[in-house]
């Protein structure tokens, strides 16, 4: 029976095995690859080994990951945040101390007396050419002589009149005439002194003030164009084009009598400060440099603001008004502040134009306001 068997199924394996390669040549369009089974494969197609030498053990290669990171290391989707955004309190009023005062606004003209377009056209060619001067190393005995307020008045070439020093040293007399053109005068010794008195050099704060009293103003008055006069009082930085007044131009500040106005390197119209003086009004100026409560930022390091900066005015004793020396200028301003932040060292100055008589006071023993 298993004989009968063996012959029946003999035939089929032999057909199997006489069946035509070309029908299992990939050229044949009728070519599918056989599955490959135990009854199809030999035992050496069945277990044939990998690739290469097997892997030795302790060999880091051959156990190399995968590449990428494992599925935990994938991004995740962050939770949505359903909270409410924070209240903010619309009544609470913003701490603003740290910000810059905002820039004043300035006017294109005064209502009283105007220098001409071409003196301000030569004055900003005549700053262009002579720029800032380095500080002065002052001896011993000139800065004990500034502190003491003996300095003398330096007479400008527009200036016509009087400058007559008094009996008490740092006092002085002035009288010009009624055809005086617009004139600066300068005392002869700084009364800012960066080598003697910056805050960066002491760590103290240091003040600087002087006055002058107002005797008369547009005596000589004969014509309508004579009726032009005014007196200013504030500070330069040298050189300075003495053909103007002080605030006018570059390294300047100045409070101008005829229109009450502060000039800040201001060649047009000045800014809103306080009253036109009057004949017996005793008006100063002052500055006071201190070092910084907070540091500067980076902005203001790099626009040269080291120093916190008061200027104040005074008339006839009492406080009467003041302003940032660090705030913003008008974008007019060509220069900014520059010469007036402590950097350079500073003279009194006193404008005038027309027929005015005053006197002035450097010496503290003069003074109707105590600065310090």
């Amino acid at each position: 029976m298993f004989k009968k068997l063996k012959e029946k199924l003999k035939p089929e394996q032999d057909g199997q095995q006489q069946q035509p390669q070309t029908q299992l040549h990939p050229s044949n369009p009728y070519y599918s690859p056989p599955v490959a089974s135990q009854h199809s494969m030999g035992v050496s197609e069945k277990y044939q080994p990998p690739p290469g030498p097997p892997p030795q053990a302790g060999d880091p290669s051959s156990y190399a990951p995968p590449l990428g990171p494992p599925p935990s290391h994938f991004p995740q989707q962050p939770a949505p945040s359903w909270e409410p955004p924070p209240y903010h309190d619309w009544t609470v009023i913003p701490d603003n101390s740290l910000l810059p005062p905002p820039p004043s606004i300035g006017y294109d003209s005064s209502p009283t007396a105007n220098a001409t377009m071409e003196d301000g056209d030569r004055a900003f060619a005549w700053t262009e050419a002579n720029p800032l001067w380095q500080p002065q190393n002052l001896t011993p005995a000139q800065h004990a002589a500034i502190q003491n307020g003996q300095l003398a008045l330096l007479k400008a070439p527009t200036y016509t009149g009087d400058l007559l020093p008094q009996r008490h040293p740092g006092h002085w007399k002035c009288r010009t005439h009624a055809l005086c053109k617009d004139a600066s005068i300068l005392a002869n010794l700084p009364i800012y002194s960066v080598f003697w008195d910056s805050p960066l050099r002491t760590q103290r704060p240091k003040t600087i003030y002087f006055e002058l009293k107002v005797t008369g103003i547009g005596r000589g008055i004969r014509t309508l164009e004579e009726a032009e006069a005014g007196i200013a009082i504030g500070f330069v930085a040298p050189p300075y084009p003495t053909f103007r007044l002080p605030g006018w131009q570059r390294g300047s500040l100045g409070v101008h009598g005829d229109d009450g106005r502060k000039y800040v390197n201001d060649t047009w119209g000045g800014a809103d400060f306080t009253t036109a003086f009057k004949p017996n009004d005793v008006v100063g100026i002052g500055m006071t440099f201190s070092p910084p409560k907070h540091p500067p930022s980076y902005e203001q390091s790099q626009q040269g603001q080291p120093l916190d900066i008061e200027v104040f005015f005074t008339r006839n004793g009492v406080k009467n008004g003041g302003w940032d020396g660090n705030e913003e200028l008008d974008q007019k301003c060509e220069g900014g502040s520059t010469g007036l932040r402590g950097e350079c060292d500073l003279f009194p100055a006193i404008g005038v134009f027309g027929g005015v008589d005053f006197e002035v006071f450097f010496s503290p023993e003069n003074w109707l306001y105590n600065p310090y």
